[in-house]
């Protein structure tokens, strides 16, 4: 009898050929699940997975970071583009190149978005006791810094012998492939034992497919949903970013095209239907547009399809008003499914969707609910165009008229990115996606910093799309470091840096909650010791040039529509400054049309604050729990 065939390689070696040969499928389509490896190398890993990476050449394509958190997040906005069926891996040396990646890690899991975190960990056989970088824990020997990956991860391992690499490396594979648990994958490398030789079985590097399934919804679950939609009068479908992951647009079209049902989305939602669809009607919750928010607080049956249901899109718990209203949920996650007291439809969005719309044949809502949202729907939009609208262009852009100048640019290729601070609030509001990737928030985890390196990865996902990343000023200082590893590596794209001299979110809901913008300003320290209203004397237009990004200047609006123009056909980086006015609400509409719990101090004694206390208490008697 034959002796099994092996073959010699270290743990690190072994783990780049493995990752090299790994699948998923859905529909038919195969991809390739770790696309390429990001890394940043120090003694950790630099004489394991660095040499490994080249040693395999293109087998696995190695891309250079320049910051940890950075990199995670380049990997996540590649794998969003991909509709998690591809994701990449992450590389970094042990101490605080393994620490930086903590908050990318949350925010890939927190927004369910596959990433395989491979950080380097102290020696296993312990030589030396402690090595450099080495957290001592005086009762506990087995810990590392990389046990802060634990929380924020969906699998984690600590591979201590070569041969525990075979069943961690499987179950990670298993975790990023799933569309239930998929999220931030870790598997915490000792460098002693990534340098480590082994004989590996030969079936450990053959080709191997994970099955991405699409579950269809149990029939007694789907006939009491179908009953619920039936009896309803008033309901409304809440697209989440399960849509996206599904790739569900098109069925979610056909639905609401079908039935009537007004369709409102999340932030990770939009762009479900395009904003000319009859049925759509906008963004939702605290963020949402007036049209989407009215529907909901009226809405005597809620339909969400693959949302988590986060408190911007509850506003709180006090969005959904209506005595005895109800709730199907269609999810993946059965977690989600049966949040809010919900009729529970765990299935896959396309499959869910596509078996209640046959259910539901011939059914439609009545003429005048539709009539009524359809009106609601047009109002909505002339409010958009007067936020875009600039009486010439002479002025100075606000930031909704930024939105404005690009939304008279863009086209369905486009991909529009941005995270944090007051953009998402105006982007959820007033953007009007083209298509189904076209709308890239990330806003479960709302990461500063997150904007730059997600638009490198959605390049190397889409290489042909025109890429912006929209940031302000506070973002940007937070993180712009991979700006030249685009630059290094070729990846046009555009970010577009509005200057606003503070932290203009942030600000906003410091006023409404009585702390009077304290700390969110950027404001100057003069000789005395006093703070004086002129803006810092910072740059940040001649930074990003300096980190090798071509910057168009753009003062005015007229200047702006030519810039981005221009940006738009670049073929290197490009960075588009504007210094924007702050004075920028939609017309005819507050700034939120649903609230948002951020607690107010119950005692104080300056006048802000009493009155911002009272105004929170009058909000918050509206919470409630849907059992």
């Amino acid at each position: 009898m034959n002796a099994p065939t092996t073959r010699r390689r270290t743990v690190a070696q072994a783990l780049v050929e493995f990752l090299a040969h790994q699948y998923t499928e859905r529909d038919g389509r195969r991809h390739r699940l770790i696309g390429a490896c990001w890394g940043i190398f120090g003694h950790g890993n630099v004489a394991g997975l660095g040499q490994a990476l080249l040693e395999s050449g293109e087998a696995l394509p190695y891309l250079q970071g320049r910051n940890e958190q950075a990199m995670v997040h380049a990997a996540v906005g590649y794998a969003r583009q991909c509709d998690r069926l591809s994701a990449q891996a992450v590389t970094t040396s042990i101490g605080p190149g393994a620490t930086n990646l903590v908050t990318g890690a949350a925010l890939a899991t927190v927004n369910r978005l596959p990433v395989l975190l491979l950080p380097g960990d102290v020696f296993a056989t312990r030589p030396a006791d402690p090595v450099l970088q080495q957290l001592e824990v005086p009762h506990a020997g087995d810990v590392s810094v990389n046990d802060t990956l634990r929380p924020v991860s969906r699998y984690f391992d600590r591979v201590t012998r070569p041969e525990a690499l075979i069943p961690a490396a499987l179950q990670a594979m298993r975790v990023l492939a799933d569309p239930v648990d998929t999220g931030a994958v870790t598997l915490a490398l000792p460098q002693d034992v990534q340098a480590e030789a082994y004989d590996w079985p030969e079936e450990f590097f053959a080709d191997r497919v994970w099955r991405v399934p699409r579950p269809a919804p149990d029939a007694e679950a789907l006939a009491e949903a179908v009953r619920l939609i039936r009896a309803a009068r008033r309901p409304l479908l809440i697209a989440g970013g399960g849509v996206h992951h599904a790739e569900a647009e098109d069925a979610l079209r056909d639905f609401a095209g079908a039935t009537g049902i007004p369709v409102a989305s999340t932030q990770a939602g939009k762009g479900s239907l395009r904003h000319d669809h009859p049925a759509d009607v906008g963004g939702i919750g605290h963020t949402g547009t007036a049209t989407a928010d009215a529907l909901a607080r009226e809405a005597d049956l809620l339909i969400g399809v693959g949302t988590r249901y986060t408190d911007f899109t509850t506003a709180s718990s006090t969005l959904f008003a209506a005595p005895g209203v109800r709730f199907v949920n269609l999810n993946i996650a059965a977690f989600d499914s049966h949040k809010l007291g919900a009729a529970a439809l765990v299935a896959d969005a396309r499959a869910g969707l596509e078996a209640l719309g046959a259910e539901l044949s011939g059914h439609r809502v009545a003429a005048a609910y539709e009539a009524g949202y359809t009106a609601a729907k047009q109002e909505w939009e002339r409010r958009v165009d007067a936020a875009y609208a600039a009486p010439d262009d002479s002025v100075r852009p606000s930031q909704t008229q930024v939105l404005g100048v690009l939304d008279a640019l863009v086209d369905d290729t486009d991909v529009v990115i941005n995270a944090a601070g007051s953009l998402p609030g105006d982007l959820h509001k007033l953007w009007r996606a083209r298509s189904r990737r076209q709308y890239h928030l990330e806003y479960g985890y709302s990461c500063m910093g997150y904007e730059i390196p997600a638009a490198i990865g959605v390049r190397l996902a889409a290489p042909g799309r025109p890429v912006w990343a929209l940031v302000g000023d506070g973002t940007y200082l937070m993180n712009p470091t991979e700006i030249v590893t685009a630059v290094q590596e070729n990846l046009p794209f555009t970010l577009v840096l509005l200057q606003n001299h503070g932290y203009a979110s942030i600000g906003g809901l410091s006023e409404q909650t009585g702390g009077e913008r304290f700390g969110t300003a950027y404001r100057f320290r003069a000789g005395d010791g006093t703070y004086t209203g002129a803006p810092l004397p910072v740059d940040l237009a001649a930074n990003a040039a300096s980190l090798g990004m071509h910057v168009i200047r753009a003062g005015t609006v007229g200047e702006l529509r030519a810039a981005l123009g221009e940006a738009r056909g670049a073929k290197r980086p490009t960075c588009v400054y504007v210094e924007t006015e702050t004075a920028d609400t939609v017309p005819g509409a507050p700034q939120a049309q649903a609230w948002w719990d951020v607690p107010v101090a119950e005692t104080a004694t300056r006048p802000a604050a009493v009155a911002a206390r009272q105004a929170y208490d009058r909000q918050a008697a509206g919470r409630r729990r849907h059992l």
